[in-house]
């Protein structure tokens, strides 16, 4: 038997909006999660709590839960508690690789989208400046350095770098977006490595144009930060574009 009465209050006593019953109780939840009263790494109540909690059945606890671990905030195993997780873009991340290897207009929508996105976010780093992303992106050009000519080696640097330039907004919805994005990312820059004939000028371009975002960042120059994300753009998608209508012809079969 279940003693509530010395247990921590965690969510409202009533359930104030209209929604099926198990999007109700994860939606509390949820609440609970993003407000900081479950942090990263900490136990939710069972599902038997919950359900009390709340006044509804287990399996309504049970599909809530369900739910949240679906949405990447929370972890779930077979027979222990769950447990809440760092907001990630982790779901993003699935869902943006899933479309992005589906056919190349996806990629290029997918790519698209980052473009839009990022020019907002490098003005955003640019008038902010948090420490923490500048570090991380001063870090990623210096690995970047060290990776050229190396399409595995480089690519992770450039993932870091865009991680950095979201984080340089201190705006944790940003980073979360951008952290989604990763697996866009990925593989324009795997495509853009895959070219024959890239020379090591070629490489060096692209590390120069990751220089000029962020020394236009770390200025606080926002219209330079901006249009450095577009011109970086232009010469990015070109090259990779083209690599992956190759393969595409080269997949097809010959009639």
């Amino acid at each position: 038997m279940i003693d509530n009465s010395t247990r921590k209050k965690l969510f409202a006593s009533k359930l104030a909006t209209p929604l099926r019953l198990a999007d109700s109780v994860s939606h509390e939840i949820a609440t609970a999660l993003f407000d900081g009263r479950i942090p990263p790494g900490d136990a939710l109540p069972s599902e038997a709590e919950i359900a009390t909690d709340f006044g509804v059945s287990k399996p309504i606890a049970r599909e809530a839960l369900r739910q949240l671990a679906a949405a990447g905030l929370i972890s779930t195993q077979q027979g222990k508690v769950a447990r809440a997780k760092a907001l990630n873009g982790e779901p993003f991340e699935r869902i943006y690789g899933y479309a992005v290897r589906s056919s190349l207009q996806r990629l290029q929508e997918a790519n698209e989208m980052r473009r839009v996105i990022e020019t907002g976010i490098a003005r955003l780093a640019a008038e902010r400046q948090d420490k923490d992303g500048l570090a991380t992106m001063e870090r990623a050009l210096a690995d970047m350095a060290r990776g050229l000519g190396d399409p595995d080696a480089f690519t992770e640097a450039d993932i870091m770098f865009h991680h950095g330039l979201a984080l340089a907004t201190g705006n944790t919805m940003i980073r979360v977006q951008m952290e989604g994005m990763r697996s866009v990312q990925r593989e324009v820059s795997e495509l853009f490595s895959r070219r024959a004939n890239r020379t090591e000028a070629d490489w060096n371009a692209t590390l120069n144009r990751h220089r000029t975002i962020f020394k236009a960042i770390h200025d606080g120059n926002a219209d330079l930060a901006e249009q450095s994300i577009v011109v970086h753009y232009e010469a990015a998608d070109v090259a990779s574009f083209e690599v992956a209508e190759k393969l595409r012809l080269k997949a097809e079969p010959e009639e």
